[in-house]
C-alpha cells in the first residue's frame, strides 16, 4: 500500500508529518487573525495597581506559581472547591498568565477576600501554623523587606508597551501610587479609585503601617485575586463589553 511504502522512507515520512501538521496549524492559528479579540471582555476588570503588580512580581519571583495554579477548571470537583471556573479574560493582563496545572497547594484563582490580611500574613511567615502539615516553606523575611518602589515605574511602562492600557499618568505616579495604597490614614481612596476603579482596596495590609514591605505588595495581590469580576450577577450580556 502506498502508506506502507512511505512509512520505510523516514525522510520522506518526517516530511508529511511536518507538512500535515503545518496545515493543521495553519487552519487552527490564521482565523484568529479575523476577529479583534480571542479574549472575551467582562465587565469589572482592570490593570493591577503598582502595589498588586509588585505583589505579583514576588509571587513570581519566590516560585509560587510551582505550586499553585490560578486556573479552577469547569470540572465540578474543582467548581466546588475552589469556586466559579475561571475566565479567559481575568488572566488578560498577566504577562506571562499563571495559570498552571500543579497543585501541591490549592489553586489560588479565587483567594481574594477568602481570608483575612492578618491570616495570609500569619500563613506567609509560618504556614504550618495555620495550616498543620503543610509543606510550604516560610516568607516572614517578606515582613523585613522594604517594597523597591523606584522600579514600578519601568514595570507599568513595559507592560504599557505589550498592550496593557496603563496610562502616562499612571505609569509615572506608580511609586507614588503603591505607597498610598498601604496607607489606610491619608485621604488618597478618590484619586486611587479614580484612576483603577472602586474594587482597589487601601489599607495597611501586613500589620506594620510605618513601613512598605514586601509583604504588603503580596498580600494585596492575593487579595484582588478573583475579586475583580462581579461573579454572581455575571450574565452573557456582560460579556464582551
Amino acid at each position: 500500500m502506498d502508506h506502507a511504502k512511505l512509512e520505510r522512507h523516514g525522510v520522506a515520512f518526517a516530511f508529511a508529518i511536518l507538512g500535515v501538521a503545518s496545515l493543521g496549524g495553519l487552519f487552527e492559528i490564521a482565523p484568529l487573525f479575523t476577529i479583534e479579540n480571542t479574549v472575551e471582555r467582562v465587565q469589572g476588570m482592570r490593570p493591577y495597581t503598582p502595589l498588586e503588580l509588585a505583589g505579583r512580581d514576588i509571587y513570581v519571583r519566590e516560585g509560587c506559581y510551582a505550586c499553585h495554579s490560578q486556573m479552577i477548571r469547569t470540572l465540578r470537583s474543582d467548581v466546588e472547591r475552589y469556586g466559579h471556573f475561571s475566565l479567559a479574560a481575568e488572566s488578560m493582563y498577566d504577562h506571562p498568565h499563571q495559570w498552571g496545572s500543579k497543585r501541591t497547594g490549592p489553586d489560588l484563582a479565587r483567594i481574594g477576600g477568602k481570608y483575612s490580611d492578618d491570616w495570609h500574613v500569619a500563613h506567609l511567615s509560618a504556614p504550618r501554623d495555620t495550616v498543620p502539615g503543610s509543606v510550604m516553606p516560610g516568607y516572614g523575611f517578606l515582613a523585613e523587606a522594604r517594597l523597591n518602589t523606584e522600579t514600578l515605574p519601568q514595570s507599568l511602562a513595559a507592560l504599557a508597551r505589550i498592550g496593557v492600557p496603563y496610562t502616562s499618568e499612571q505609569i509615572t505616579g506608580a511609586a507614588r501610587d503603591a505607597v498610598r495604597q498601604a496607607d489606610a490614614e491619608a485621604e488618597y481612596e478618590d484619586d486611587l479609585w479614580d484612576s483603577y476603579g472602586h474594587t482597589v482596596q487601601i489599607r495597611d495590609f501586613d500589620g506594620d503601617p510605618d513601613r512598605l514591605t514586601e509583604m504588603d505588595a503580596l498580600v494585596a495581590y492575593l487579595q484582588m485575586l478573583g475579586s475583580l469580576v462581579d461573579l454572581e450577577n455575571l450574565r452573557l450580556e456582560d460579556l464582551n463589553q
